[in-house]
């Protein structure tokens, strides 16, 4: 008699499928790593690289979903948007296992926990992108935070553990302002559904002054996961005292899945209210543009060098963002690629060039490095490039299209500040071209000679040439998945 009064949504698994499978993988894995004697690391890693070529297929199958929109009670949204973050996100973590694998290996260190953990954050990534309530939101971002905490601590230095606390603090402070964001949207509306939320605030039905409050605190929770200014204080330890293979993962995807998430919940719940935001992501981006770009030039660190380069890029992607369109939605995501490739493979390049540990980490460790390894230079020398947008490289399209997109929709003045800064950028990432080339070395490390970790490095740099060569090949399928509907 019960059932009769009871209704529940139709329960439809297969948006969702890419989680549920990495939440499986991720169990076996961890229970492999604990149950099994004699552990065997290699096993491990290839169990994880199945789970998420698994998630991959049925990522790619969603591309073409013929059910509901929204799914699980309109938790899900299932649109070409989120298949096309989850496989960058996919993409990402296969070569971060490969190239932590390595590293605890070189190390002589056994960590079956780095498998399950990288898996979990990526459930929590992919999920972001596909979540369609606030609620949904805020607990996907707490799975891959809490991930990302221990891995950053991962390592037994303690500038790992210092940089994973301070992540941990600044996470919790982020995370009350993102959830007061949420209090504040459902106080306006009534609903926590992004779709709900822009039908009351396009009908003026809703609160739309306590909606503006929550869209800022909403932003300072997002501000804090790119790493904007002035929410980047956390970024520059925990690059430097995580594993650089956590870092390499950390910097590409962690901005993926945050900035996916950032632009749904702008350009669905909150389009209606464009003209109040836009003003807010401008500032965002020319402040973090700057600071970035500036704060780079004093670093003696090429981790911490990086670092600040990535919280400058979270600039040029949020010039994407202010544009509020659909070619703003399509170039964020083209920059959004191009930059995974480029920051995971020049971290990747630190990785090997280091030696063991962390030891050889200043700038100084890579003077006269093309003798020493000329592969490892000329890579660096490309993701470097990249870096600073210039041509034939993704870094160089991805830079014109979200400048395209800025001036296109009237916000010349934030392509301007963006230009200026790409010049002085440039400066830090030539300096590092110089030492590799034009100095005697000063120290005596000897790259890691490894294949198959160069290999890996060697897959982004691929496909940082071939989008900068032909970006038609991917701009296509991201205008297709720039359409977010509500």
């Amino acid at each position: 008699m019960l059932g009769q009064f009871l209704s529940h949504p139709p329960v439809e698994l297969g948006p969702i499928g890419p989680e549920l499978v990495l939440a499986g993988a991720g169990v076996l894995v961890l229970l492999g790593g604990a149950l099994v004697r004699r552990r065997q690391p290699r096993a491990l890693l290839l169990a994880s690289l199945a789970g998420l070529t698994g998630a991959a297929v049925v990522s790619v199958s969603l591309w073409r979903w013929r059910g509901h929109a929204t799914v699980l009670g309109g938790m899900v949204q299932a649109d070409r948007f989120a298949v096309v973050a989850r496989l960058i996100l996919l993409g990402v973590a296969a070569l971060a296992l490969v190239l932590g694998h390595h590293y605890f290996e070189r190390l002589g260190e056994e960590r079956p926990e780095f498998y399950p953990l990288v898996l979990f954050t990526t459930l929590g990534m992919t999920l972001i992108t596909a979540a369609a309530d606030l609620i949904l939101v805020f607990l996907a971002l707490e799975i891959l935070s809490l991930s990302l905490y221990v891995l950053t601590a991962l390592s037994r230095r303690l500038a790992a553990v210092e940089g994973s606390m301070k992540y941990f603090l600044l996470g919790a402070f982020s995370s009350a302002f993102f959830l007061y964001g949420v209090a504040m949207a459902y106080g306006a509306t009534g609903s926590t559904h992004l779709s709900t939320i822009a039908r009351s605030l396009a009908g003026q039905t809703g609160n739309q002054a306590l909606a503006l409050a929550a869209v800022a605190l909403l932003v300072i929770g997002f501000g804090f996961k790119v790493a904007a200014v002035p929410f980047h204080m956390w970024t520059p330890d925990v690059y430097q005292g995580a594993p650089t293979a956590v870092t390499a993962y950390m910097s590409a995807a962690t901005k993926v899945a945050a900035f996916a998430a950032f632009l749904r919940v702008l350009m669905t719940s909150f389009q209606p209210l464009t003209w109040d935001w836009t003003p807010i992501v401008w500032g965002l981006a020319v402040a973090t543009m700057i600071v970035g770009s500036v704060l780079a030039i004093a670093q003696t660190d090429i981790k911490r060098m990086l670092a600040y380069s990535s919280i400058a890029h979270a600039g040029f992607v949020l010039v994407g963002v202010s544009a509020a369109t659909q070619e703003g939605i399509q170039s964020a995501l083209f920059y959004l690629l191009a930059y995974a490739a480029t920051i995971l493979g020049a971290f990747g390049v630190v990785m090997l060039a280091s030696g063991r540990g962390e030891e050889h980490t200043s700038l100084g460790s890579y003077a006269g490095l093309c003798r020493r390894s000329p592969l490892l230079a000329g890579l660096m020398s490309l993701f470097l490039l990249s870096m600073a947008g210039i041509p034939p490289t993704a870094g160089f399209i991805a830079k014109v299209n979200v400048f395209r997109a800025a001036v296109d929709a009237g916000h010349w003045g934030v392509a301007l500040v963006g230009v200026l800064a790409s010049v002085v950028a440039a400066f830090f990432y030539i300096r590092v071209m110089v030492l590799m080339y034009m100095q005697e070395p000063l120290e005596d490390v000897e790259p890691d000679p490894s294949i198959v970790p160069r290999l890996a490095v060697a897959v982004p740099a691929l496909l940082t040439l071939l989008f900068g060569v032909f970006p038609g090949l991917v701009l296509g399928l991201l205008e297709r998945a720039s359409v977010l509907r509500w």
